[in-house]
């Protein structure tokens, strides 16, 4: 179960941890992974250095002044969509459950999909941030303050768990075991983490998940057309073989195996699908990104783009995970990892001829960095929009009231980097050694039942007021935990955050089924009560016509 939890969130590094025991390497295959490791790090530094931020304003540090081309957008947002989890967890549970591994492929997809509907809106709606386009509908520091608060919910547990992974992951590469080796590998991580966001703002970031995606995206590629050739490129073949070694045999392409056949798994696997699609869609750092598009058809042609190629890369993940069933096997895969992480690396030892051989050697190296691009690449943009959401809404607009200059927001900005840099570092050192797979759970769900509504009523209600808003952004948050607390995720298993406790009441782990009805319950509520509050009029009738022009008159243009 812990497996799909990982996948569900395709933002978890663990993933790279039990990968890089999972084939024993030599030093000679450490020193290669070494290399790569060093190639990407000075790569990326060059690159966030040489597109870094070109004057000392807001506009460029969030947005690169909007410099970027649709196609150069859409290979940056497929780098915020492609995470480790993606490359390993997902590929390791089609290897393992078949059907529900690809199930979980196509709802990964699906995310961009969703995206798609609002990426125009949300970008003439917006400027910088969340808060911006709260702030439209409902002017004022509260919605600010609301904004700021679900980017912090959704984007810390993400971050302290691709941090702490990330460092566990890393001194595992390195050969190092200890708890102090994994620390000081997780505090370097978080080092190179602030000094992309800082440095390059968000045209460095982006040519780094550019970087990312080549990678990556080149990677699997290579492993899908070695798979395929394994099997005389017959795809029949290919679906046969997978069958046969996955130790499922004809129920391999049947649900049902991920979590259980029966009404409990089928529910939980449901809530799973939803927190993926939903939640995925309205990530701080994905909304952040689509501000970085020139205007609202921009925005909807690079998502159209991203579509396209996120496609393509899940296909490719596919046919990798249906090779490691058919020439790992499946019971190999699950007695390396019991998650089934490890399946790309076995498949690399074994397309290239076992793991003491070069090619070996050079697919599991690829494979390695393709997970650490990703590690780094995605903690960036987290990073960046949690600091953007601290110094843009907090700072330059409830503290000082809109009146700040942009080079003084500038300077906040990068102080700002360094804060949630700061202490996602300190929270990660803390939490080494734990589970933490749990917290993507927790992360997912907060962004469906609280940004997702917030900005679907917010761009589509007319009738969305300022109450509804404050209901949905503290309510869902408040729902949301609530139910984590209850659910497995939280206790009950040896997987959940308080594995040595069971208080659990809820017998799911991902409660997303609950709490994003509860989200858009609350905001339909809140609208209901505050209009009988407070009848719209005035300065409401001013923010309703803001978002008129912003949004409606648009969508027209596009």
């Amino acid at each position: 179960m812990a497996a799909l939890v990982a996948g569900e969130a395709e933002m978890t590094v663990l993933s790279l941890a039990a990968g890089a025991t999972a084939v024993p390497s030599g030093s000679d295959d450490r020193t290669m992974v070494l290399i790569g490791f060093l190639a990407f790090i000075v790569l990326s530094l060059l690159l966030c250095v040489l597109a870094g931020p070109e004057d000392d304003t807001a506009a460029d540090f969030y947005t690169g002044n909007r410099s970027l081309t649709p196609v150069q957008n859409a290979l940056a947002l497929t780098g915020d969509y492609i995470s480790a989890a993606t490359l390993l967890g997902v590929s390791g549970l089609v290897a393992m459950v078949g059907y529900d591994g690809i199930s979980l492929a196509v709802s990964s997809c699906l995310a961009v999909g969703v995206f798609l509907l609002l990426a125009g809106p949300l970008r003439n709606a917006g400027r910088y941030t969340l808060g911006d386009v709260f702030a439209l509908r409902s002017p004022g520091p509260s919605s600010r303050i609301a904004a700021a608060t679900a980017t912090l919910a959704v984007c810390l547990p993400f971050l302290v768990l691709q941090l702490a992974g990330a460092g566990s992951a890393t001194a595992l590469l390195l050969g190092l075991t200890s708890l102090g080796a994994e620390q000081v590998c997780t505090v370097f991580v978080g080092a190179l983490m602030i000094c992309y966001a800082v440095l390059g703002g968000m045209r460095g970031t982006s040519l780094v998940q550019i970087v990312k995606v080549a990678v990556v995206f080149t990677t699997m590629l290579l492993l899908a057309l070695l798979v395929l050739r394994h099997h005389d490129f017959d795809p029949g073949a290919l679906l046969t073989a997978a069958e046969r070694g996955s130790g499922l045999h004809d129920r391999y392409f049947e649900p049902g195996h991920a979590l259980g056949d029966g009404a409990a798994g089928r529910l939980d696997f449901l809530s799973l699908q939803l927190s993926v699609v939903l939640g995925g869609a309205c990530m701080p750092h994905v909304l952040m990104r689509i501000n970085s598009a020139a205007d609202g058809v921009t925005a909807r042609r690079a998502t159209r783009y991203a579509i396209t190629i996120m496609a393509a890369f899940f296909l490719c993940v596919v046919i990798a995970g249906l090779g490691a069933a058919g020439i790992v096997g499946g019971q190999k895969v699950r007695a390396v990892d019991s998650s089934g992480q490890a399946a790309l690396f076995l498949l690399a030892g074994e397309l290239g001829g076992g793991t003491s051989g070069f090619a070996g050697s050079v697919l599991y190296t690829a494979v390695a960095c393709s997970v650490f691009v990703t590690v780094l690449a995605v903690v960036a943009g987290i990073a960046l929009s949690a600091a953007a959401a601290l110094a843009h809404d907090l700072h330059a607009h409830v503290a000082r009231g809109g009146h700040m200059s942009e080079r003084r927001e500038f300077r906040s900005a990068r102080w700002a980097v360094g804060a949630v840099g700061g202490l996602g570092v300190l929270l990660a050192t803390m939490a080494q050694g734990r589970d933490l797979q749990s917290l993507t759970s927790l992360a997912l769900a907060l962004a469906a039942s609280t940004i997702l509504p917030a900005c679907l009523y917010g761009l589509f209600w007319s009738r969305y007021n300022r109450t509804g808003l404050l209901w949905t952004v503290y309510g869902g948050i408040s729902c949301t935990t609530a139910l984590y607390v209850c659910s497995l995720s939280f206790s009950g298993t040896p997987t959940s955050l308080l594995s040595g406790h069971d208080f659990h009441l809820i017998g799911l782990q991902s409660t997303a089924v609950m709490a994003v009805p509860a989200g858009f319950l609350l905001g339909w509520v809140g609208s209901a009560v505050g209009r009988r509050a407070r009848p719209v009029e005035g300065a409401g009738a001013g923010a309703d016509l803001r978002w008129r022009e912003r949004v409606l008159v648009g969508a027209r243009g596009e």
